[in-house]
């Protein structure tokens, strides 16, 4: 089993971004992802930057290294910046929109497809083989029995070796994306207007029920759970669906969570959730639940 990196997707600061991916060179993730898949106003790195960012990791490693795509466009300054980087020529490319999937085919060039990508049957998946995907990062609220459904009848239609599954495993969730910003209408600003505010919650704005639970996390046009996915008390089951594990960067000490899954996978031990953790989505049940 490989444990991966996923793209940061919060607003960092570039020398903080550089140093975390630094630190990642030396963790236990086999593959890093990079890039900016959120807000195209986050500057801080350009494409030119992450696609230099990947060269210098990738010359002192063996890790593999990604570029992720934004998952919602909505100018073409934005789709010039997706074409500079599904063009980039030495890595490949993870693909969060159709549009990058598209740009990516009619170049020949294989792809991973993220989890933003709707695809929850065989026959997208096929369909997407045919575009030259070659590993499926599964939408975060799938479940375990949806996934060794779906994986039945790829292996029913001869598609199953075609790809590898890769399955979002610790991290608060990124549930949906919206055309406003949540986190500048939280201080009262408008989206052209915001000032960059995310960069000032660098694990995203928590938003509470009238309980005082928490319930999401606002980062930009991003919509997130409120409470962080765990699914280390479930490796037995996905060592049996899946090839890779994904890790969702919140802080430097995420990286020690790469880890704590290469030893879960190595020996089991039985793992109780916190009490800021879930694994509903996992079990089929309410995405905020947790069992175990």
């Amino acid at each position: 089993m490989k444990v991966s990196l996923g793209p940061i997707l919060y607003f960092w600061p570039k020398q903080t971004v550089t140093e975390f991916y630094q630190q990642a060179l030396t963790s236990d993730a086999d593959i890093i992802y990079l890039g900016e898949t959120v807000c195209s106003k986050r500057r801080e790195l350009k494409a030119k930057d992450w696609i230099a960012l990947a060269t210098e990791l990738a010359a002192n490693t063996d890790k593999q290294i990604i570029l992720s795509t934004m998952a919602l466009l909505e100018a073409p300054s934005e789709v010039r910046v997706l074409k500079e980087l599904c063009d980039n020529g030495q890595f490949m490319v993870e693909a969060n929109d159709l549009g990058a999937v598209q740009l990516l085919a009619e170049q020949n060039v294989p792809f991973v497809c993220g989890p933003a990508i709707n695809c929850y049957n065989a026959n997208v998946i096929q369909f997407l083989l045919s575009k030259g995907m070659k590993r499926w990062v599964m939408p975060v609220e799938l479940s375990a029995d949806w996934l060794r459904s779906l994986l039945a009848d790829c292996q029913a239609m001869g598609i199953r070796d075609q790809f590898e599954v890769e399955v979002f495993a610790w991290g608060h969730m990124p549930l949906a994306y919206s055309a406003r910003c949540f986190t500048a209408r939280s201080e009262n600003k408008a989206k052209d207007d915001c000032e960059l505010c995310c960069i000032n919650y660098p694990q995203g704005r928590v938003m509470h029920t009238q309980e005082q639970q928490p319930l999401f996390v606002l980062n930009g046009i991003q919509t997130q759970s409120g409470l962080r996915c765990n699914l280390l008390n479930e490796t037995q089951q996905i060592v049996e669906l899946a090839d890779i594990v994904r890790v969702s960067p919140e802080d430097q000490a995420s990286l020690a969570v790469t880890s704590a899954f290469k030893e879960q996978f190595a020996q089991y031990q039985p793992y109780s959730l916190a009490e800021d953790e879930c694994n509903g989505y996992w079990h089929h049940i309410a995405g905020l639940a947790k069992t175990g």
